[in-house]
């Protein structure tokens, strides 16, 4: 049958010979060597690199080249075409986690897609007193600092899904981003709930909102009329085709009650307009401020303590 040894595989240059030549040195066989490593190197910069992406003219590649490997990415203050502006994100906030897992990565992702540069605060109430977005709003406008020059009021719920809805600064005016024609739930015309842009000193000029709104709602209307108060000029978005599909709403009234009950004289007050207090007036104490990341978006978490005062405004406790 078959020989069970293998023969032995006879190399082209025989038994007796070395594969170089006897006359290279070491030293010669190891600076070839090196020399052979620089020439890879330098083909495998150039076959990655952006210059060979053009096969010349009109001509295409047969097959993409291989990526380089990923130099530090440049941060939006280095690089001009962000714009010069900062966007403080203020999301009034309280035991919505669920929500906040997906609000923070979401905008922070849109936010850098558009080039817009931004961070994002979490206005989170810690007291024991009814929910008070509007003071909320005041505390995060008070603590975001100087670091950012235009802020957006942003409901934790809502999340932009149509890319063309605009973030940049509103140096014209408030621009209501989630416009009646846009918002899935909220249509009538003063309405300015949702997301609102505006610049500080705008802001200011409203004297912020107004604090007296505990529990769900209003002060959003309040608002509108310190805008128009003000002076300023509302715009809202123009060309976008989404509809009301524009926003994903989160939001869901079966599991999350909204604290809508009105008490004692709070149903004649909140029509009314305050005049005197604001941002001028907001009371509170900042129980610690964190820096957090939620699926790699950074954030930062202000734990609040509002105040109330009982004899102003009752309505603050259900008691």
């Amino acid at each position: 049958m078959f020989s069970s040894r293998r023969k032995a595989t006879q190399l082209p240059w025989g038994d007796s010979r070395s594969f170089l030549p006897r006359k290279y040195s070491v030293f010669q066989l190891f600076f070839a060597c090196l020399f052979l490593a620089f020439l890879s190197l330098l083909w495998l910069q150039l076959s990655c690199s952006g210059d060979m992406n053009q096969a010349g003219q009109g001509q295409e590649l047969i097959s993409s080249p291989k990526a380089c490997p990923m130099e530090p990415p440049v941060s939006p203050e280095e690089d001009a075409s962000w714009g010069p502006h900062r966007l403080a994100v203020l999301v009034p906030f309280r035991e919505r986690f669920e929500e906040l897992l997906v609000f923070v990565p979401h905008m922070h992702h849109f936010l850098n897609k558009k080039k817009i540069r931004h961070h994002i605060y979490v206005l989170n109430q810690v007291d024991h007193f009814r929910f008070n977005r509007a003071s909320l709003i005041n505390v995060g406008f008070l603590e975001s600092g100087n670091s950012t020059d235009y802020l957006a009021m942003h409901d934790v719920d809502l999340l932009p899904l149509n890319e063309e809805l605009d973030y940049s600064f509103p140096e014209a005016g408030p621009f209501h981003v989630a416009s009646p024609e846009l918002h899935p739930l909220y249509h009538y015309k003063t309405y300015v709930g949702g997301i609102l842009l505006l610049t500080k000193q705008h802001y200011q000029l409203c004297n912020g909102m107004s604090n007296r709104f505990w529990g769900w709602g209003r002060e959003d209307d309040e608002f509108y009329r310190r805008i128009k108060g003000a002076g300023l000029q509302l715009f809202r978005p123009s060309g976008i085709k989404t509809g009301y599909k524009t926003f994903r709403h989160l939001h869901d009234p079966a599991w999350r009650k909204r604290d809508q009950k009105r008490i004692a004289a709070q149903k004649q007050e909140q029509f009314k307009l305050d005049r005197e207090g604001g941002l001028n007036s907001v009371r509170y104490h900042l129980d610690s401020r964190t820096l957090v990341s939620v699926a790699g978006a950074p954030c930062t978490v202000l734990n609040i303590a509002l105040d109330c005062d009982a004899a102003d405004t009752p309505w603050c406790t259900f008691d």
